[in-house]
């Protein structure tokens, strides 16, 4: 089943995109031509948004940019539900012992989304960001976080997703996804070969985190991670044991 869009709300978050990559304020009229949206909608949208004390002028002039309100609430999300010191901790140490992106990912409706990233230094690596979602049918880190659920809930989400084929791996069913998990448990670890994103390979597993349903992941190329998944595998269970 696809995700329907609201292009209200996705307009929204990608004006703040915009402004997080363009760095200085703008016009509504620089936004509508860099974003090709239509003028008038974008007059409203950033008046709405100014109204509301999202966007401030602090040159005048119509050209606006973020007012530090989107800061004090992200802040205040982040302090409401932290992750530990020691994730982060966690997330540096298994990368500097694999040499690859290792990454958190917490469940956003189908999709598993990155909460903490730590890149791996190789100048060919796998580039990731907080943010960042990959199916969760279609990834090591997804399933390490179906393998959390009750098989109710799994099955419930499973009529959710859209088995979109990625590539000549991507599981396309259910029966395929149980399949996946019952070897994994046997296995010891999940692992993913080219499902979702070509040329990438890595293992994960779930990351139980006070009451929190969590996965980690180590990702690089396949190239270079391919044969070496039991060896990253060994090194994520033996740092994740210490969070059981």
């Amino acid at each position: 089943m696809a995700i329907m869009i609201v292009r209200q709300a996705a307009n929204t978050l990608q004006i703040l995109e915009y402004f997080a990559e363009r760095r200085r304020p703008a016009s509504a009229a620089d936004v509508a031509d860099d974003l090709g949206w239509p003028r008038s909608s974008t007059f409203k949208l950033l008046g709405t948004l100014a109204t509301l004390g999202y966007l401030y002028e602090p040159q005048g002039r119509g050209a606006y940019y973020p007012s530090p309100r989107w800061l004090e609430l992200a802040e205040q999300v982040a302090q409401a539900d932290p992750l530990p010191p020691e994730v982060q901790r966690l997330l540096q140490y298994v990368t500097a012992e694999t040499g690859e992106t290792t990454a958190i990912s917490a469940l956003a409706g189908t999709f598993a989304m990155f909460v903490a990233v730590k890149e791996s230094r190789h100048a060919v690596r796998y580039f990731a960001q907080v943010g960042d979602r990959v199916p969760i049918h279609a990834s090591s880190a997804g399933r390490a976080l179906l393998a959390q659920m009750p098989v109710e809930e799994r099955q419930a989400l499973y009529r959710k997703i859209d088995f979109t084929s990625y590539s000549t791996t991507t599981p396309m069913s259910p029966e395929r996804i149980e399949a996946d998990l019952a070897e994994a448990g046997a296995r010891g670890w999940h692992q993913s070969n080219a499902e979702y994103t070509p040329d990438l390979a890595g293992v994960a597993l779930p990351l139980p985190l006070g009451g929190r349903r969590l996965s980690i992941v180590v990702v690089g190329p396949v190239s270079r991670c391919l044969g070496r998944r039991p060896e990253m595998a060994a090194v994520l269970r033996k740092q994740t044991n210490k969070f059981v």
